[in-house]
């Protein structure tokens, strides 16, 4: 098997033109590239996401060819692969291939540099209360293992401007703050961070940022460098629609020698780049041997992404989250836990229906109404999170709609089953 089916970023068709995020004409079409369950309506996209069509079937393409052609396939023709994922991800992120490495998710690229960071002991890392649980986890262990402290600040659910969140991070700051962590798109409510403005200002106090971009990516249209921060860790498997086992670290170029590897090497770790310098970020992929399918497949869903086009992708998504977002919180008992400015918030958002616990709701959202969603702790509470996609219909979303002030209008009923079957429910909306 050759490589030629392999996609060329220079043969890529170009995006297409602006597109309203209205149009549901050109979005029917999109839609139309995507396989899914008739068993239910998946509103929790957040995990990870589906994978286009055109995207899947060259998935298949690559593992088949792995399969077929064995060490042959690793020894001879997978660098060569490898390297033009790499340099078609530098190309989208806006940033230099001996800048990334590919991980299999963001929590082992947030790993290899949280426990890769030259950490002092007595250094302070300042991160939110919504941060991801297991960046935390990550930051409480080298916090005992290195003996640095952790402060933590609690960011509003929906705040007045992006100056008041820059200065809530700013007044936590102090002389032995070393490290911020930061999160771009917050997994629990939807809430997008003004990271650049955080970096910017964290800059100025000497404190270094890590951005764990892992909702973001793909889903927001941007370049790293707008980020302004020197570490940024992402998913591939979540709105880009890569498959599941892949990730990406960015280190600034300048940064990468102060980072030790996290996996054996000592020989990448002495080795200098292409240039000559040291600090080849390549010291810190040692992962042994891994499934190349996956990585692959990277090329094909940035083919995919940029034919639907960034930005349009991005209003699509927030349009979908207004749509139904703006029926619900004007429902007496729903508490909208996301930003009122839909700016400030993209394909995510949560709720709750007072006097009903959230996950009794997400219960019977699923049994009544065969409507998947998930519940996510928020301060200490949980919230009912919603997570539409491209394949998600104005249909479906009238569903979820409708079934929120079902559930409100009788808070203290027990869940039910829903009638009639369920791909009976679900073929009611069109696609």
């Amino acid at each position: 098997m050759d490589d030629s089916h392999f996609p060329n970023p220079a043969a890529w068709p170009p995006s297409v033109t602006a597109r309203a995020p209205d149009d549901e004409a050109f979005w029917a079409g999109v839609r139309a590239q995507y396989a899914v369950s008739t068993e239910f309506i998946n509103l929790e996209n957040g995990f990870f996401g589906v994978q286009a069509q055109p995207v899947f079937e060259a998935f298949l393409r690559h593992q088949r060819q792995v399969n077929t052609e064995t060490s042959y396939f690793l020894r001879q023709r997978y660098a060569a692969r490898h390297a033009a994922v790499l340099r078609a991800l530098a190309d989208f992120c806006g940033v230099g291939a001996d800048e990334l490495i590919i991980t299999r998710n963001l929590v082992e690229a947030m790993n290899i540099l949280i426990q890769g960071y030259p950490f002092r002991a007595g250094d302070e890392v300042l991160l939110a209360t919504h941060d991801y649980d297991s960046v935390a986890d990550t930051l409480e262990m080298v916090s005992r293992r290195k003996g640095i402290a952790l402060r933590r600040v609690s960011v509003p659910l929906d705040p007045r401007s992006d100056a008041q969140i820059v200065d809530l991070y700013e007044q936590a700051i102090h002389a032995g703050t070393r490290v911020l962590l930061l999160t771009h798109m917050v997994h629990r409510t939807g809430q997008i961070m003004p990271v650049a403005k955080i970096a910017a200002m964290a800059r100025r106090h000497g404190v270094d940022v890590m951005v764990d971009a892992a909702h973001s990516f793909a889903h927001l249209h941007y370049t790293l460098p707008q980020l302004e921060a020197d570490f940024v860790a992402v998913n591939l498997h979540k709105w880009l629609g890569a498959p599941l086992g892949v990730g990406l670290l960015y280190i600034r170029k300048a940064r990468v020698a102060e980072i030790a590897p996290l996996f054996g090497s000592p020989q990448r770790a002495s080795q200098r780049d292409s240039e000559g310098e040291a600090g080849d970020i390549g010291k810190l992929a040692h992962f042994g041997t891994v499934p190349p399918a996956p990585i692959l497949n990277v090329l094909d869903a940035l083919q995919f992404h940029h034919w639907i086009g960034g930005a349009n992708k991005e209003a699509r998504l927030r349009y979908l989250k207004e749509y139904w977002l703006r029926r619900v919180r004007a429902m007496p008992l729903v508490e909208v836990l996301t930003p009122g400015d839909p700016q400030r918030s993209c394909a995510i958002a949560a709720f709750n229906i007072r006097g009903v616990p959230a996950r009794d709701v997400v219960e019977r959202l699923m049994a009544e109404h065969k409507i998947f969603t998930v519940a996510r702790d928020i301060e200490g509470r949980a919230g009912v999170r919603v997570t539409p996609h491209l394949f998600s219909s104005l249909a479906e979303l009238d569903l979820l709609v409708a079934a929120i002030a079902a559930i409100a209008a009788h808070p203290g009923a027990a869940p039910q089953p829903p009638q009639g079957p369920a791909d009976e429910i679900y073929q009611s909306t069109p696609r």
